[in-house]
């Protein structure tokens, strides 16, 4: 018998050709007179090399079959009957080898119904059949086929029995002791070819990934965050159209079931909602609901990058001749989120106990925005947020420092959310607004949860009066876009805003003021 456990295919063949000549030697030593076919083996051995090259002829219809089927198959099987059960043994081995795949290895007739539940992929080796033999095994294909498995037979060219299966590999024929040799031939291009179409799979995901480790690198060489806003990140153009291809790529394979073989369901699943997430399909804001931490564009963009990397090592079949790059590092854009963090008014909510994983992308962005007009935060108050859902929710004091420790509240006797409370509470933006009672300038930021306000963080501030028209238009453009519904009501009736116009504004009504008493103040001819 032959070794089963030869892992080299070249072992393989030379083994099965060293042990038909040693059986001669041996026989001839012992003055045996040899089986009567021994000269036709004999003679079928010196013309096994032109049938093999004719076999590696067949190398692209054989790579046809394993990408039609190998990709999108979960559950293989190998089977073959007398010397071919010893060909589906070695085939098991190369293809688990090659396509990292827990494979069955039977006997033909023994591959029963229960067995093709899984309706699998069944390679059939079936060279140097004859008689009654080929017809059962022709037989047992039409059952494979009945149970939706996918039969790929290795048969005789020449031979009608399986002239009906769609997809056949006829090989040269042989001498019926030596065709086990071209099945295992057939078997190894299959497994070659299988992990080639299966790694090709992770090609553009690849890119993908690279793409944005690149993207990262340079950002962080250069010191800049990644920019976004509630649509998603705001990604360079190659960057973009590299993902955007990649997602196209991995969508038509999802869609058309290519994946199911060798990608967990759940790799699938977060894979295309980053992707979504990634390419402003979704909005940020519905991150925190799907993945349970606040998304920020370096967020959505190393979580892409992780998985991406996850899928790619669920694809990836290292054979010699794919010259492939499997990512295997995280590439730690969501980094550059630290700087967000360093804003002072960043800092100060923080500091006043509202949880980091509590503040969105977009609360951090409106707080760096008001970063320059802030001279200093002189007092804080916290707020629990209950029953927002419902008609009568309700806010309840949990801590205070600064000059708000001795500030009575209203909320001590009607806790009662109303108001502007309210109105932060229930859009989750922030909000710079002066008290009801007292006319002091305040921040509103609200602490949100699964989509949900929780908390609110309310700052007592104090604003610089002026300034400059280049850092003035940065905190009105990150403060709600407000810089262009104040431009888009002047030229209402003017050609253009006027930014020396608007400089000369407080900076407290320029951010608190309704946007139509702005522009009537900068109109011409107007204070």
């Amino acid at each position: 018998d032959v070794e089963m456990s030869v892992a080299s295919t070249k072992a393989f063949y030379a083994q099965a050709v060293a042990g038909i000549l040693l059986a001669a030697a041996v026989a001839d030593a012992c003055g045996a007179p040899g089986d009567p076919g021994r000269q036709e083996v004999l003679a079928g051995l010196r013309d096994l090399p032109l049938a093999m090259i004719e076999v590696l002829g067949l190398r692209d219809h054989v790579a046809t079959i394993a990408a039609h089927h190998a990709p999108g198959r979960r559950y293989w099987a190998v089977v073959g009957s007398g010397p071919n059960l010893v060909a589906a043994r070695e085939i098991r081995i190369k293809l688990s080898e090659l396509c990292y795949k827990s494979i069955a290895a039977d006997a033909t007739e023994d591959k029963k119904h229960i067995d093709l539940s899984s309706e699998p992929m069944v390679l059939v080796c079936a060279t140097g059949l004859v008689g009654s033999t080929a017809d059962d095994v022709a037989k047992e294909v039409a059952i494979y086929k009945a149970h939706k498995a996918a039969p790929i037979v290795v048969a005789d060219a020449g031979s009608s029995r399986f002239l009906g299966t769609h997809d056949l590999v006829a090989v040269p024929p042989v001498h019926p002791r030596l065709a086990f040799l071209l099945s295992t031939m057939v078997g190894h291009l299959f497994g070659y070819e299988a992990a080639r179409a299966i790694d090709a799979q992770a090609l553009p995901l690849r890119a993908a990934h690279a793409a944005i480790e690149a993207e990262a690198e340079r950002r962080m060489a250069d010191g800049m965050p990644v920019e976004g806003s509630a649509a998603g990140p705001v990604l360079a153009d190659d960057l973009r159209d590299e993902l955007r291809s990649a997602a196209a790529a991995f969508f038509d394979e999802l869609r058309n079931g290519r994946l199911n073989g060798h990608l967990e369901a759940s790799t699938a699943v977060r894979l295309s909602t980053l992707f979504r997430f990634a390419l402003g399909i979704v909005p940020l804001e519905s991150y925190q609901l799907e993945f349970g931490r606040v998304g920020t564009p370096a967020v959505v963009l190393d979580d892409l990058a992780a998985a991406l990397n996850a899928a790619v090592e669920e694809l990836t079949r290292p054979i010699d001749a794919i010259k492939h790059q499997a990512k295997t590092v995280t590439v730690g854009i969501s980094r550059t989120d630290e700087t967000l963090l360093e804003a002072r008014l960043a800092r100060e909510v923080i500091e006043a106990g509202a949880p980091r994983d509590s503040l969105s992308y977009r609360t951090l962005r409106a707080l760096v925005a008001l970063d320059p007009a802030v001279s200093g935060v002189i007092g804080f108050t916290r707020y629990r947020v209950d029953g927002l859902d419902g008609s009568s929710p309700t806010t309840t004091i949990v801590d205070r420092g600064g000059m708000s420790a001795g500030i009575q509240s209203r909320t001590d006797q009607d806790p009662t959310l109303k108001g502007t409370k309210h109105q932060v509470a229930v859009d989750r933006e922030v909000l710079v607004t002066r008290g009801a009672r007292d006319d002091r300038t305040i921040v509103l930021v609200p602490e949100v949860k699964d989509r949900e306000t929780v908390g609110l963080t309310l700052l007592h501030v104090e604003l610089r009066d002026l300034l400059s028209p280049d850092v003035l238009r940065g905190v009105l453009q990150g403060y709600g876009n407000r810089y262009r519904a104040v431009r888009d009501a002047v030229c209402e009736t003017e050609p253009d805003l006027n930014d020396d116009l608007l400089a000369g504004l407080p900076v407290v009504d320029l951010l608190i003021d309704p946007v139509p008493e702005i522009a009537d103040r900068l109109r011409t001819g107007s204070g």
